[in-house]
């Protein structure tokens, strides 16, 4: 995760097999990347959606979305980190590389077991902090929890959700209270709770705000 002005700065550090290594060459193909992450986010959605089928949340498209936000960036794109990966800004120490496989797993199972019992709003909340607990790549780990986070709710909705900024678009534009909500998770489960209710009251006011717009649109308000 990296932060931008409005907020503390998170950086993951990791063994890393970065193939470019221009700052400006590389921030260039990090927001294309972001753009074709977002297109497959947004095929995934349409695809569950136009086709009517069971929806179960796979450790391949999880790979799939990383792929994307790293395909010419990283020699890891839409792999697990091969090492330990430290999280500077965050009191956060991520499990072991060699569990991360197993833990990504049981995020999947939790969702798909889940599906029919809880909500959208918690199910994208489980998902963006847990897949940022258990970290599992040396780069990218933010971008594909939010973009990850945004199908899962979408699908649950029943709907490619109208309205911009998007959820994910809003995290990155001020980072802070979404910084806040995982460190909220982070401590309630080193105490042995799991509870994303912080998370759960960032991602209901952003909703109501993407929604908001297309209310304003539709009467004709800016």
């Amino acid at each position: 995760m990296v932060g931008d002005s409005r907020g503390r700065q998170r950086h993951s550090r990791a063994q890393t097999a970065d193939l470019i290594t221009d700052p400006q060459r590389r921030a260039e193909a990090e927001a294309r990347n972001g753009l074709r992450q977002y297109d497959y986010g947004v095929r995934t959605i349409q695809e569950v959606l136009d086709r009517g089928i069971a929806f179960k949340l796979r450790v391949s498209l999880i790979l799939g979305l990383h792929r994307e936000a790293l395909s010419g960036i990283s020699q890891f794109a839409g792999n697990f980190r091969p090492a330990g990966v430290e999280i500077q800004g965050s009191k956060h120490s991520p499990p072991g590389a060699h569990l991360v496989p197993e833990l990504v797993e049981e995020l999947c199972d939790y969702v798909n077991d889940k599906w029919d019992e809880t909500t959208a709003i918690h199910l994208a909340s489980f998902v963006m902090w847990k897949l940022n607990w258990v970290h599992p790549f040396a780069d990218g780990n933010g971008r594909t929890s939010r973009i990850l986070s945004y199908v899962v709710m979408c699908i649950r909705v029943g709907a490619l959700l109208p309205g911009t900024p998007t959820i994910p678009d809003q995290i990155v534009a001020n980072r802070q209270p979404y910084f806040d909500a995982l460190d909220a998770a982070d401590a309630a489960f080193r105490e042995g709770r799991a509870d994303v209710s912080a998370m759960e009251e960032l991602l209901e006011g952003l909703l109501a705000g993407q929604l908001a717009k297309v209310f304003e649109q539709a009467g004709g308000r800016t």
